[in-house]
């Protein structure tokens, strides 16, 4: 059964106590504007988010609103738990092989259930609410973070995560399967998530409500004078450690079934590692660096399948190419290439023969805004966000051109 009632989420960090429903809270402004979407709560352990969306709505007056606000609980039941999931990680889940399985089921996992009730919200908001969309999705992590934002690789959400003076990190797409920012993304919708720090922190609050009151303001729903925008940006960038560079994921060193795994004590994301540097152990044996870079979101807790990520940060050089390349759209000349083919041109996705992806850099791929996944023994499939980004949507907002 689908639990949509009331409440009771618990903040150790605070040590107090909230009550929230499935929507934490809307906002109707009284003049017309985009339509503004937070998700907290997405896994049930990281309830920073559901606190910073609930104090930012008491906070903001339907007067000074240009559109609609939303913040929304993400995973009602592993909230009142406090853990990460029931049965399965919800964000985990948001494929559309997934989803139409699931929708076919009788019975369903507590997780699953979630989805169901997430996907009617969102694609009521869909159809119901003025464009431009944005969607931001709130989370923390299990080990000591700057804050910083993730994103699918397309332009639009490039472009929105600039305005924000902390670490964007790219292509985590490619390694994990199924994140709900990944189906909106596929809608073609601004969508970003937001790691303010750590799980147990009250700066991770903090930060979050510095996060959304600036995300509300450059999507253009508040006005800079309506909030205190400079602090918010000076916060974030002092807590950032005036880090604003992008980044890519090189690496994930993947939990399989039944593996123990355990993170070495010490490691917090954004920190430099060596070639050979022992990380963590699984099954009693120690797991070394496989390569030089910068770890990312080592985990230090029960559940959760990514041991850690090894990330590296993005040239400007090669963000400005691969802008310039996206919007002339040299990926039209891929499928002149030998083993590569249209698996659906106007979702842009390729399909591409395994015994020959080794004589094609992946960089290039990366440049054009394809990213990896595997289809089966013999070929990969290659999605590219720009194909299907509502690109036009959002052509005219202050944010895309002052970028």
């Amino acid at each position: 059964m689908i639990f949509n009632g009331m409440l009771d989420i618990y903040s150790k960090a605070l040590n107090e106590t909230i009550q929230v429903e499935r929507f934490i809270g809307k906002a109707f402004g009284d003049k017309q504007g985009p339509t503004f979407v937070v998700f907290a709560g997405i896994h049930g352990n990281e309830t920073a988010g559901v606190f910073a969306s609930k104090a930012i709505l008491k906070t903001i007056k339907p007067k000074k609103i240009n559109g609609t606000v939303y913040a929304i609980s993400g995973n009602l039941k592993a909230l009142k738990q406090n853990q990460r999931f029931i049965d399965t990680d919800l964000n985990r889940l948001w494929t559309p092989e997934n989803i139409v399985s699931i929708k076919q089921k009788s019975n369903l996992s507590a997780d699953e259930e979630e989805l169901v009730a997430l996907l009617d919200i969102l694609n009521n908001i869909i159809v119901t609410g003025n464009p431009p969309f944005y969607f931001i999705d709130l989370h923390t992590t299990s080990s000591k973070t700057l804050p910083f934002i993730t994103i699918n690789d397309a332009l639009i959400n490039r472009k929105f995560s600039k305005h924000f003076p902390v670490p964007i990190v790219l292509g985590i797409e490619e390694y994990l399967i199924g994140p709900l920012l990944s189906y909106v993304n596929q809608l073609g919708y601004v969508s970003l998530g937001f790691e303010s720090g750590q799980h147990v922190e009250a700066q991770a609050i903090t930060n979050s409500v510095a996060f959304l009151k600036m995300a509300l303001v450059v999507a253009g729903v508040l006005k800079k004078d309506d909030v205190d925008f400079i602090d918010c940006f000076n916060l974030l960038k002092t807590q950032s450690e005036n880090q604003q560079s992008f980044l890519e994921v090189i690496y994930l060193h993947k939990i399989e079934k039944n593996e123990e795994f355990k993170m070495l004590n010490g490691f917090k994301s954004f920190q430099t590692i060596k070639k050979g540097v022992p990380l963590a152990v699984s099954n009693g044996a120690n797991v070394f660096s496989k390569r030089n870079g910068i770890i990312f979101m080592p985990l230090y807790q029960k559940q959760g399948s990514e041991g850690f990520f090894i990330i590296r940060t993005i040239k400007p050089f090669f963000l400005r190419l691969s802008a310039f390349l996206r919007r002339i759209r040299v990926d039209n000349l891929l499928v002149l290439l030998p083993g590569i083919s249209w698996l659906n041109r106007k979702e842009g996705i390729l399909k591409v023969n395994l015994k020959v992806t080794k004589f094609y850099a992946k960089a290039i791929f990366h440049l054009l805004g394809y990213r990896s996944r595997h289809t089966d023994k013999t070929h990969l499939r290659l999605n590219n966000r720009e194909r299907v980004a509502k690109t036009i949507m959002y052509k005219k907002e202050k944010w895309y051109s002052n970028f």
